[in-house]
């Protein structure tokens, strides 16, 4: 496999901090003991955690005002896996990449595949776009795509979604992503009733291109582009529509894409339990769908929907086996930093809700003891499980402190010097 920074840069910026790294771990050890856990079995479902990485999250992102671009960003697809090789490298915990098409078309789909495996590599769903107009495309997606008034329209969408299953099958992905943006502005500027239905007809001809060990993925958003409607607005629409078209669809959460205060967590309890959660999209906001870095907010709730997650688990409830993916938009950090330290954070929150007392909980619970229901899932959350995440990592090869192990590899400028700089442009969130 090959090594983007050199292993010796690695190991030489974790040495100075190992002897310390390994005394907290001690002394966490102790703590966790005390409390009848054991910290080298939680090490070792850390260490077995993974989050997939969105291909268009290296490069700088932007807003509608503006972008602005960044040092050595990635040209092609190519460019981005090397960027997402250099991320596992570092943290260890993101060995897949979820590639968006159009913007990752190439000629060769099996030497980008060979090429993303030298990395340690493979491909997690594949995301369509129908809610741009591509060069030379036909029809456009102003007024819609899979739920456009026009046929044609709407079977272009279609066909687009299709193809994403062919190009995903020689990534060797499994699951195809759909998010549309399509909705209305004005009150009357649609029909409700029949452009759903028709987001269900167009998706089921998506759905019989499905290969049979393929899952299909629908992600809602409550607004934007749209600012008065959105077809598939809420959880609720997503489960009609992925109980309609079969067993192999599922609905996918983002954690932008609700209104502000929604319960999330309780979302995926009632998606986990009808066997219908398909996974994650991890970022987090303020106001929107603001696609800030993973845990840079609102932490306590990235732990809510871990505590939910870790229960399912603990439950073996059926089907329940979702997928985990960042998704931010980096418009004045790093990608490569913002990405790792996401990374890191998802990762700390699956870890803290693997130290709650289940059973002290479910007691409380069935006890009708409020105050201490909630503390105990407070000890967790306030456990510092950072010295479990950098020895996991630090034994996997990784680094301990992957930031800055980043920074003195040199990495961003070296790129930077090799990879043309982009001029900066007008609005656009990718």
């Amino acid at each position: 496999m090959s090594k983007i920074i050199e292993q010796s840069t690695i190991a030489a910026h974790n040495e100075p901090q190992l002897a310390n790294l390994r005394a907290d771990y001690q002394y966490l050890g102790e703590q966790l003991r005390r409390r009848g856990i054991d910290i080298d079995a939680i090490k070792a479902k850390a260490a077995a955690f993974a989050v997939a990485l969105p291909s268009w999250g290296v490069g700088t992102g932007g807003t509608r005002f503006a972008r602005f671009a960044g040092i050595g960003e990635p040209r092609n697809v190519f460019d981005k896996v090397q960027d997402c090789g250099v991320i596992h490298q570092l943290v260890g915990i993101t060995p897949t990449v979820s590639p968006h098409l159009p913007w990752d078309k190439t000629t060769d789909y099996a030497e980008l595949r060979e090429y993303a495996g030298s990395f340690g590599l493979n491909f997690d769903c594949v995301n369509s776009n129908t809610f741009q107009d591509q060069k030379g495309q036909a029809h456009s997606y102003k007024f819609g795509s899979l739920t456009h008034a026009d046929a044609a329209t709407r079977q272009q969408a279609v066909e687009h979604n299709i193809e994403c299953i062919e190009i995903g099958k020689a990534l060797g992905a499994k699951a195809l992503t759909v998010w549309v943006g399509d909705g209305s502005n004005f009150p009357g500027q649609q029909h409700f009733g029949r452009s759903f239905e028709r987001y269900i007809e167009s998706n089921r001809k998506i759905y019989a291109a499905l290969p049979s060990d393929w899952q299909m993925f629908l992600e809602h958003k409550m607004f934007e582009p749209a600012f008065y409607s959105t077809v598939l607005q809420d959880w609720g629409s997503s489960y009609i529509a992925a109980t309609a078209l079969g067993e192999k669809a599922k609905c996918l959460v983002d954690l932008g894409h609700h209104a502000p205060n929604v319960n999330i967590e309780m979302i995926v309890t009632r998606l986990a339990a009808t066997g219908k959660l398909a996974g994650f999209h991890f970022n987090d906001s303020k106001y929107g769908d603001d696609d800030l870095d993973s845990g840079s907010i609102n932490p306590y709730q990235l732990f809510l929907i871990f505590n939910e997650l870790v229960d399912a688990e603990a439950r073996k409830l059926p089907n329940f086996k979702p997928e985990y993916m960042l998704d931010q938009s980096h418009n004045v950090t790093d990608p490569i930093e913002s990405l790792m330290n996401s990374a890191t954070e998802v990762q700390r929150a699956y870890v803290q809700a693997l130290l709650i007392d289940r059973a002290a909980l479910e007691g409380f619970q069935d006890g009708c003891d409020a105050l201490q229901a909630t503390r105990t899932l407070k000890q967790a959350y306030t456990t510092d499980v950072t010295p479990i995440l950098a020895l996991a990592r630090a034994e996997a090869g990784a680094a301990v402190d992957p930031v800055g192990a980043y920074r003195a590899s040199g990495y961003r400028a070296r790129v930077g010097a090799e990879r043309p700089a982009v001029a900066s442009s007008g609005g656009g969130i990718v």
